[in-house]
């Protein structure tokens, strides 16, 4: 008898192109689990509404770019199911329902929702879309019966609500859901090429689908160790970006270690670390572009990736809601 694996629900918002901080956040832990649970990965085009609900224009072609790059990271569609949320309808009617049962107030404490309308003043974010952020992500989740969600720690907050809101519900009408736990990301958060949050607002990231010349430049273009003005004077490695890339890319740990106990002696430059550094990143990048453009050179087979996974993520959706309409009395038969 086959045993049966655990599942495991994750999304991505297509508000832009993929970068290395998505590769090293989220699809380098994908790609392994896809072996080891029941794995869903979806385009969260509603949630992208959530900020970005003025200038739609993108999402669709990024949702098509962004799913081109998972698969070109190694999501393979005959493991997972790869869905557009938007596709599978009965997101939204449990994020209604759980709505009616969840206080305002537990959405208003989720740190990330304060701190973002602090950050993105540029943007009217006093809509229900953006405060319902995490009841919608909620029902993302609870829908598949989710038993993990990969997460960094800032997201942490979001998923103890879900696990609250699924009590909330148990509560009142009966066990219908899992309570997810958590698998956090096991590397750091990348920073940016110069040294800020990586973000697309700055400018300062290298993006998965950028040619070899494009990561050239923008590599030799690195913060380093600004008091470092030649390379024979000592330099810091900790807090130097072009050293966290090496942590997360280059395979030749020999290498990375002699490369920091010379940069640290002031016995090699900052040039020679970076061009080590674009070798490195080549590595991964160059098979990851033969994978693209052969399914860019595809697009109705992508296409049919994103509508079969959708088929098979809608069908699990209506079995739940067929439970939930039956457990909250709104079953009409």
């Amino acid at each position: 008898m086959t045993a049966v694996k655990a599942r495991v629900v994750s999304g991505m918002r297509p508000t832009g192109r993929l970068h290395l901080g998505h590769l090293v956040g989220a699809l380098r832990n994908w790609v392994p689990m896809q072996d080891q649970y029941d794995c869903s990965y979806f385009v969260a085009d509603w949630h992208a509404l959530t900020s970005e609900y003025g200038a739609t224009d993108d999402i669709a072609g990024y949702a098509y770019s962004n799913v081109a790059d998972w698969i070109a990271a190694g999501l393979d569609p005959g493991k997972s199911t790869i869905f557009v949320q938007s596709l599978v309808p009965e997101h939204a009617e449990l994020h209604l329902l759980l709505s009616m049962i969840i206080p305002v107030p537990w959405l208003e404490r989720v740190p990330t929702y304060k701190e973002q309308r602090d950050q993105l003043t540029e943007k009217d974010l006093s809509t229900y879309g953006f405060l319902g952020y995490p009841l919608l992500q909620t029902a993302d989740i609870i829908m598949y019966n989710a038993h993990f969600v990969p997460v960094g720690e800032d997201q942490v907050p979001h998923l103890e609500l879900s696990r609250e809101v699924v009590r909330r519900f148990h509560a009142f009408y009966g066990e219908v859901f899992v309570e997810p736990q958590p698998l956090l990301t096991r590397f750091p958060r990348l920073p940016g090429l110069d040294n800020r949050k990586m973000s697309k607002s700055y400018g300062n990231a290298i993006d998965l689908a950028d040619d070899v010349a494009t990561v050239r430049a923008k590599v030799m273009s690195m913060y380093t160790d600004p008091a470092r003005i030649r390379a024979d004077i000592p330099g810091n490695v900790e807090g130097n970006p072009v050293f966290t890339y090496h942590d997360a890319f280059n395979p030749d740990a020999a290498e990375v270690d002699d490369l920091k106990a010379r940069y640290r002696a002031g016995k090699v430059g900052d040039v020679e670390v970076k061009r080590k550094l674009i070798a490195a990143l080549e590595l991964t990048l160059e098979p990851m572009r033969q994978r693209r453009a052969e399914l860019l050179a595809r697009p109705d087979a992508l296409r049919d990736v994103i509508a079969d996974g959708s088929r098979k993520a809608r069908l699990v959706a209506q079995a739940t809601m067929a439970r939930v309409r039956e457990a909250m009395k709104l079953s009409y038969r």
